[in-house]
């Protein structure tokens, strides 16, 4: 028997504005950041529980704020219990508490501070197991992963029963796609070469560099002067050249008439998505610019500022989005994650989880594996997204090889980071932050 004696947070952040690092037309200069979390528990061997949630720098505090506020609920709790009924807990944790609830409900920062609570309690449980956390999840039964979700909100779509018989449909092949993902890993797309505040140069050498690496797809911020879009996407393609991929990000800015009109004029350079176009919340919108752009072969695709399953179910009712781009940290944590991979299965949306950010693609690689062995049995159209920052602070990082992510083999969800980063990134105390 396992207790849960501690929830430690911290306020871990690092100075990424320095560089532009992460640079798009919403968020100019952002410093990457986690709201960090650790389950200590009565036991003598070490193991313990480490989940983050992402933000850009300040209000990180307030994300700790959160997790402190919510520690209680967790604290105490056996870890074999919780474990026994995944589902149960989920919901107690993150509507049990009525007077935290209201500061939400499921979303903004209670939901993010929920998401680094799940998600840490997930790698407590994969350690334990000794198996990584997509392994721990594709060798679970049908009945055993659902037991792990609340359908509350979306049994008008799918039900338990659906789900059980959708994941019984996919059990033959399980151990031929797991062998494909050690073998072959997972393809994946970089980000990497288009921050919009790099120079053009910066984008023309990082293009070339990552073409040396084997990379066959590429994402483009864009969003700020179109003439400036239009140039870098010439510099992209030039590099790239017509046969590989090029999506595009506008982060957000536009309104839904002004994204048809800048994707008709971008058009031209064949890009595979728009990502966010406009407000992440407009369903009805990203449904309008979908519909608009069809005769264009241009996807739509969102879902990083998606915060719940609710509002993923009305996207896929609403036919607003080609791609599910999925946040394992915008959303309440890995129970409320495997339900929106479900819902897309149901609806045949690719889960394409957007992987930016601190710790997000150490999460994303276990999603997107397990998606492919256990829930879709598919490829087509699923890329996963890679950017090359941060990666050095994990004990176990992410690793790819000629565009794709090779499958992760450490107990756990990958989320540990080293001593180390822990007390120089520490905010405001600590040293990368005293010397800048």
């Amino acid at each position: 028997m396992t207790i849960i004696t501690r929830v430690e947070a911290r306020d871990i952040r690092f100075p990424t504005s320095r560089e532009l690092d992460g640079s798009d037309a919403m968020n100019e200069a952002p410093d990457y950041s986690a709201a960090y979390v650790i389950l200590h528990t009565d036991q003598n061997d070490g193991i313990t529980g480490h989940g983050l949630t992402f933000t850009i720098g300040r209000g990180n505090d307030i994300c700790v704020a959160a997790i402190n506020a919510m520690a209680s609920r967790l604290e105490g709790r056996n870890l074999e219990d919780i474990t026994a009924n995944m589902g149960a807990f989920w919901r107690d944790l993150t509507s049990g508490d009525s007077q935290l609830r209201w500061l939400g409900p499921e979303k903004g920062v209670m939901h993010l501070a929920s998401a680094a609570m799940v998600n840490a309690l997930w790698d407590l449980w994969a350690k334990r197991e000794g198996k990584p956390v997509w392994k721990l999840l594709v060798d679970m039964t049908p009945e055993q992963l659902v037991n792990c979700l609340d359908f509350r909100f979306v049994s008008d779509v799918l039900t338990p029963q659906e789900a059980i018989a959708m994941l019984k449909r996919k059990a033959d092949g399980k151990a031929e796609r797991e062998a494909q993902m050690r073998d072959q890993g997972y393809p994946a797309y970089t980000t990497s070469a288009g921050w919009l505040g790099y120079p053009e140069d910066k984008v023309r050498r990082l293009c070339r560099e990552a073409l040396a690496e084997g990379w066959e797809h590429f994402k483009q911020k864009v969003g700020g002067n179109l003439d400036e879009d239009r140039r870098r996407a010439a510099i992209i393609r030039e590099e790239i050249g017509e046969h590989r991929t090029l999506m595009m990000d506008a982060n957000q800015v536009w309104d839904v008439d002004e994204t048809i009109a800048n994707m008709r004029s971008l058009a031209e350079f064949n890009p595979y998505w728009i990502e966010e176009p406009t407000s992440p919340d407009d369903i009805l919108g990203h449904a309008e610019i979908r519909h608009r752009l069809a005769d264009s072969g241009i996807g739509v695709a969102t879902g990083e500022h998606c915060h719940n399953r609710v509002m993923f179910k009305q996207l896929l009712q609403a036919g607003a989005i080609d791609f599910c781009q999925l946040d394992s940290c915008r959303l309440g944590g890995l129970n409320e994650v495997i339900m929106v991979v479900l819902l897309s299965a149901k609806f045949d949306v690719p889960i394409c989880p957007h992987g930016g950010g601190v710790g997000l693609c150490e999460y994303t690689q276990h999603i997107s594996m397990f998606d492919y062995i256990a829930v879709s049995g598919s490829l087509e159209g699923r890329l996963l997204e890679y950017v090359d920052h941060l990666h050095e602070h994990f004990i176990d990082p992410v690793r790819t090889r000629r565009g794709h992510y090779l499958i992760p083999e450490a107990p756990g969800y990958s989320i540990t980071m080293k001593p180390e980063t822990l007390e120089t990134f520490a905010y405001p105390a600590g040293a990368a932050w005293k010397e800048g």
